[in-house]
């Protein structure tokens, strides 16, 4: 195999003759920048460069071998001809001597903290980030605050029983690690570290369609009973998305159902991840040139580039028929912020069996309603909805009594998005575990302190949400209920 110098593979830097280093081989990847899913600046900006760092948190193994043709690969690089940084591998050993042990973290805001100063930067832009002004992600948590608790008293408390069941699996606490792309920007332990700390708790894990480890991965060595979902963005070339459920339909023991995100047809504006984009020191947009390529998705942060060839045709007369087609797994649609389109989805029944109210963490419509308002509404135009399929929420959980409310307004499961991936940022699968052992610990309290010895028996009587409820939707139903779920017969 042919060995070249890095100064060689530095001079092919063009869109006409574009080579990368990728795990110490040489690609020549310029009859693949047209196709690239991100869009041709990202290749571009890696062009000539040792490109492994950049893509190794965010492409499952295997990706090579599926995308280039084997004669792409062009032979090694001459390690010595590489430019060693080594003072970053001392400033993070140095770092990890300073880690303060978990235990001693004693929130999700502290967790976030320690993770930022260890994570890339363009991870942190990428997971912080949210729409626009991120009014929405902010509303998402503060909208708790006011919703007021109602304790009883004289209740024995001793015994507080967590769990509960999902679309009839049993799992030991209420909350679960929501979809959330690219974990492996935080730390390599991914999305099989988040499995691994689900496991210990018996915590449900949503699989992200842009995952940084294949589903086979993620799922490796999980204990029998443990419960995986897999999220689906359908692809506007349907096949892509045909064969992965195909995968997921041989993997029915782990994955349990397909979870379709709605609430991101488009990316939103998330200026942080876009610019995150221009801190390379690269002459980009000199290299593109003017051939109108960059106007798709794919030139702005990660988002952007994981966004591009998403469907944005989805209705609900053509898609849940043709994933009927393709899978028999019970369907979850997420990113529902309507009561009209939660009781839509509820004649959807069987095929759908839950729904998980969700404005995409503030990451799509800024200013878009957070969950807790379209649980308020369903409890106000259609509480039957709640009879029919499971409702699940998430966006703007911070503490355990965030859950305990949403639980008292009728979810059935509560979504933790950001807070995983801040908790692998902070210390890998052991961070991932600290999340999931602060919340359980904070719900428990908040329980004994209300005088509710499980699941089953929250309920509003728990809480006061009238300030809540004054924000709500108050228009029309916007719903014909002659005959509610079946046709009268006359």
């Amino acid at each position: 195999m042919k060995v070249f110098d890095a100064a060689e593979v530095a001079s092919h830097n063009t869109r006409d003759s574009c080579w990368v280093i990728l795990y110490g081989d040489v690609y020549d990847v310029t009859d693949f920048i047209p196709d690239h899913p991100g869009g041709a600046k990202i290749i571009l900006k890696l062009a000539g460069q040792d490109a492994t760092e950049d893509y190794d948190p965010v492409h499952p193994p295997g990706t090579l071998e599926e995308n280039l043709k084997p004669e792409a690969k062009l032979g090694r690089v001459d390690p010595d001809s590489l430019v060693r940084q080594d003072a970053p591998a001392v400033k993070a050993e140095a770092d990890a001597d300073a880690r303060p042990p978990l235990e001693s973290l004693l929130n999700l805001d502290e967790i976030e903290d320690e993770a930022t100063k260890r994570i890339p930067k363009k991870a942190w832009a990428y997971y912080v980030s949210a729409s626009d002004d991120e009014y929405s992600k902010r509303f998402n948590n503060s909208v708790y605050r006011d919703i007021l608790l109602r304790s009883r008293v004289f209740v024995d408390c001793t015994a507080c029983d967590l769990s509960t069941s999902v679309l009839g699996n049993k799992v030991n606490v209420p909350f679960f690690i929501a979809p959330a792309a690219m974990a492996r920007l935080a730390h390599p332990d991914g999305e099989h570290g988040m499995a691994k700390a689900a496991a210990r708790f018996g915590a449900m894990q949503v699989v992200s369609n842009n995952a940084s480890m294949t589903p086979e991965q993620i799922v490796e060595g999980a204990p029998p009973g443990q419960v995986f979902g897999w999220q689906l963005y359908v692809q506007n070339h349907r096949d892509k998305s045909v064969a992965m459920l195909k995968r997921i339909n041989a993997m029915r023991d782990r994955f349990k159902f397909i979870c379709l995100t709605l609430d991101a047809p488009v990316p939103g504006k998330r200026e942080l991840d876009e610019k995150s984009s221009f801190e390379r020191g690269n002459n980009v947009a000199a290299a593109v040139g003017d051939s109108g390529d960059e106007k798709r998705p794919g030139g702005g942060g990660v988002g952007q580039q994981l966004f591009f060839g998403t469907a944005c045709d989805l209705t609900w007369a053509t898609t849940l028929p043709w994933l009927a087609q393709h899978t028999d797994l019970p369907i979850v649609l997420k990113g529902l912020q309507t009561h009209e389109d939660a009781y839509l989805a509820a004649k959807y029944a069987p095929q759908v069996k839950a729904i998980i109210l969700s404005n995409h963490g503030g990451r799509a419509a800024d200013t878009a309603s957070p969950s807790v308002h379209t649980l308020l509404e369903i409890r106000k135009y259609c509480p039957e909805v709640f009879s029919k399929i499971e409702v699940w929420v998430d966006g703007g959980i911070k503490r355990g009594t965030d859950v305990v409310k949403a639980l008292c307004l009728g979810a059935t499961a509560v979504g933790l998005g950001r807070a995983p991936l801040f908790g692998l940022g902070a210390g890998g699968q052991a961070g991932v575990e600290r999340v999931l052992e602060i919340l359980e610990a904070e719900m428990a309290t908040c329980m004994r302190l209300l005088g509710a010895k499980s699941i089953s028996e929250l309920g509003p009587r728990f809480i006061n949400s009238r300030r809540v409820e004054r924000d709500i939707y108050d228009g029309e139903s916007g719903l014909d209920k002659r005959g509610l779920w079946t046709r009268a017969r006359l």
